[in-house]
């Protein structure tokens, strides 16, 4: 099973989750509330962002090898296809 978070971003998480529960008992139910809510929306945003990111590269990346793989055998199709036109060499 492919790991879907790295360890960089699950320590964002949890060092933002901390910090967001720990601001409600510091400063309670005020308007800073909403400061240290957008705060964590934006980190959550990040990581999503960074996620996304990595999953299209890997997709790119499989969809170049296959592109790679083709290119390779109709290069040696083509190669094989002019070394038989030839026909025999004279010496």
């Amino acid at each position: 099973m492919q790991r879907t978070l790295d360890a960089a971003s699950l320590l964002t998480i949890i060092l933002t989750c901390a910090l967001f529960v720990a601001a409600l008992f510091v400063k309670g139910w005020t308007h800073d509330l909403l400061l240290e809510a957008g705060v964590f929306l934006v980190s959550v945003k990040l990581i999503l962002a960074g996620y996304k990111s990595n999953a299209t590269t890997g997709t790119m990346l499989a969809r170049l090898e296959r592109i790679e793989q083709v290119l390779g055998t109709l290069e040696r199709r083509l190669a094989a296809g002019r070394s038989s036109a030839d026909g025999p060499t004279q010496p």
